[in-house]
């Protein structure tokens, strides 16, 4: 299965999104919540229908962006954000092609479990790449085994501090306490500060 924009595009046209929990999720909320400044320079990437950039919006954020492969979402969230908010924040693009940065923080929600598993490491260096020094890759993983089933593709806390060691510190890497139900005990809450 080739998970490419054409096969993101046609699973939101159909409403082929489990995933999607129609808001942010509460443990991404409850960090966005305690984050303070609001000027942090923020990606969001694979955003979806990008109910977490939404929410950085109503809390005060305006220095973020948002990139997804497939138009669908990206112009439901268009919708729901007012007419003022810049346009070219929200970013139709392959993640592994995005040249923007730096990032004081990167978001991540549904975005990782959902790549091939041969482009885990890739998502590593890139998210290095696009973080400023001391810049925060946060967020959400699942904790149950890896198969090739999916997406969603699972993943232990040991494959991702081998996987995010050499660019990263882990700072925070540890069951989230406020998943929505049907997730509780299959999330991992993380942060990592890019070394």
């Amino acid at each position: 299965m080739d998970l490419n924009k054409t096969y993101w595009q046609q699973r939101y046209l159909e409403g082929r999104t489990g995933w999607d929990l129609g808001a942010a999720s509460p443990p991404i909320q409850a960090y966005i919540d305690q984050l303070g400044r609001t000027d942090q320079r923020i990606l969001v990437p694979g955003a979806g229908r990008g109910f977490e950039a939404e929410y950085l919006y109503r809390k005060g954020f305006a220095n973020f962006t948002v990139l997804d492969i497939a138009p669908f979402p990206l112009k439901q969230l268009a919708d729901r954000l007012p007419p003022e908010f810049p346009a070219e924040r929200l970013v139709e693009g392959d993640f592994f092609e995005y040249s923007g940065g730096p990032f004081d923080l990167i978001l991540e929600h549904t975005f990782f479990c959902a790549l091939p598993l041969q482009d885990r490491t890739r998502y590593a260096e890139k998210m290095a790449e696009l973080l400023r020094p001391g810049g925060i890759l946060a967020g959400l993983l699942f904790d149950f085994p890896l198969t090739p089933d999916g997406p969603p593709f699972g993943g232990s806390p040991e494959e991702y501090k081998t996987l995010f060691a050499p660019a990263f510190s882990i700072r925070v890497l540890e069951r989230a306490r406020n998943s929505i139900p049907p997730r509780a005990g299959r999330e991992l809450f993380f942060i990592f500060e890019k070394k």
